[in-house]
């Protein structure tokens, strides 16, 4: 093979298949090791995760180089030569200087091709431009994951009522917060979240903030500010848009809201979704009703107060224990998410579990009952935030949660809530299904056992009334809980 195939077949392999797949040809071709190396393993700023000391790069990924070559870098470097030669027992190391402190070097047995300083002088140059592009490439990486995540922490911090803290991150990311806003939550493909997020930027022009759902992996949540969204359920050419991406895509849409009401406003897109998928255009925007935290606002916010007290008050013995702010917070993502809460709070299952049973005990709730969950999460809508802080007092004589259910707004909000179940587009025994599936803790199996039908057949029946209610029942967040609530305060009523 003449120098110039060499060369050619050189520039071939560091365009189309980097660093590896050159040296590793490097290596077969003079047939011993070869690789980069750094004359400070101290100083590998480009080294790969695991590399041993000493390399860079080689031919046999983890594969320690020799010494001879990590010892010939160094006194390369020392010297302030480009290329070096070093002789030991029955092999040659031929060095040549890349950049940063870096050489390739091959150790040859001896005698060695007579062409090979040339064909490493002369694949240094291409070696030293890949390097340095697989390094910019690791970097944008790195900077693309650590924004992705700075972003997933804005989100976290607006759901748990720290929007200061959330403007201060948010505006280092750009853009700005919006606020009014709609939070649009689009489900497609992983694959495809890439395209519709740089849709959404294009449409809103870059005023749209996106986040990758640290929860569901198919989900984009994005805040669009109120100015730029559609002002008609009929007339959204954004979600129209992003839901036409492709086939599987979907789309939900919040009302208008202000950003300090960003977890009602998932909360609607969610259910909005859940809504989308069954329907042509394949995006819906929340269907409008009465809200049960402004229903029992008034009625509930003494209660409330009482029944979080413990919890807003507690101080952990420990400080690397969580407090009483982070057990709320994870009492509001079990809430929403159940298990999966653990891919939003970074936390082990156990260490979920572990924070829960503390609940349970601050509060003397049993977790495991649809009612206590219910009852818990009305507590923390009633009381955005942090409630009234570390240290605060329950209220003198605050009612139960019967009492506040019984408030006649609440009751007016019940009937209005499961109207739908009896209206004439409802299926038949809408009701009894409903009944039936909270009685049973929301579970499937016991639900379907008692209503006497298959576990798919019980989750078809909770799917046609997802569509007449247009909220979730299945997925979480779900309405299980307001519904739980809107028969007890029925019952408390009759």
């Amino acid at each position: 093979m003449s120098r110039s195939d060499d060369v050619l077949k050189v520039h071939r392999l560091a365009h189309g298949g980097g660093s590896a797949a050159l040296l590793d040809w490097l290596a077969t071709r003079l047939g011993g090791w070869t690789g980069v190396v750094h004359a400070d393993p101290g100083a590998e700023d480009g080294a790969e995760p695991g590399a041993p000391a000493g390399a860079v790069a080689g031919r046999e990924q983890g594969q320690r180089p020799p010494e001879a070559a990590v010892r010939g870098a160094a006194e390369m470097s020392a010297r302030g030569v480009r290329s070096a030669v070093l002789h030991g027992a029955g092999s040659a190391t031929l060095l040549f200087a890349l950049d940063a402190g870096r050489a390739l070097a091959a150790v040859l047995p001896l005698p060695h091709p007579p062409d090979a300083p040339a064909l490493l002088a002369d694949a240094a140059v291409p070696l030293a431009l890949v390097l340095r592009a697989e390094e910019a490439e690791r970097r944008e990486a790195r900077a693309a994951i650590a924004e992705a995540r700075a972003r997933e922490a804005v989100l976290h911090l607006l759901m748990n009522g720290r929007l200061s803290t959330a403007h201060q991150i948010a505006e280092a990311l750009r853009p700005p917060l919006p606020d009014p806003m709609r939070m649009y939550v689009a489900e497609c493909r992983t694959g495809r979240r890439a395209e519709v997020a740089g849709l959404c930027h294009e449409l809103t022009g870059g005023r749209a903030w996106v986040v990758r759902c640290p929860v569901y992996v198919r989900h984009l949540i994005i805040l669009v500010p109120a100015d730029a969204a559609a002002v008609s359920a009929d007339d959204d050419p954004l979600a129209g848009a992003l839901s036409a991406v492709a086939p599987d895509c979907a789309v939900g849409v919040s009302g208008e809201l202000a950003l300090s009401q960003a977890p009602t406003a998932y909360t609607q897109a969610f259910h909005a979704l859940a809504v989308a998928r069954g329907r042509g255009e394949r995006h819906a925007r929340f269907g409008p009703g009465p809200e049960l935290a402004l229903a029992a606002h008034e009625a509930g916010a003494d209660w409330a107060a009482a029944l979080l007290a413990p919890l807003h008050a507690y101080e952990p013995r420990r400080p690397q224990d969580p407090g009483g702010q982070e057990l709320r917070a994870t009492a509001q993502a079990w809430l929403n998410f159940g298990s999966h809460a653990t891919r939003l709070l970074k936390v082990h299952r156990n260490t979920l579990s572990a924070r829960i049973r503390l609940v349970e005990t601050l509060l003397g709730l049993d977790l495991a009952r649809l009612g206590d969950q219910a009852a818990l999460s009305l507590a923390l809508r009633l009381t955005p935030g942090a409630g009234r802080g570390s240290g605060a007092a329950a209220p003198a004589a605050a009612p139960g949660l019967d009492a506040v259910l019984r408030d006649p707004r609440l009751t007016e909000w019940a009937r209005s809530h499961l109207s739908r179940l009896t209206g004439p587009e409802a299926p038949a025994g809408a009701r009894a299904t409903v009944r039936t599936w909270l009685a049973h803790d929301a579970r499937l199996v016991p639900a379907a056992a008692a209503l006497g039908v298959s576990v798919p057949g019980a989750r078809k029946r909770l799917a046609r009334i997802e569509a007449l209610l247009e909220r979730s029942l299945l997925q979480s967040p779900s309405a299980r809980y307001d519904l739980w609530l809107a028969h007890r305060a029925e019952e408390l009523a009759e």
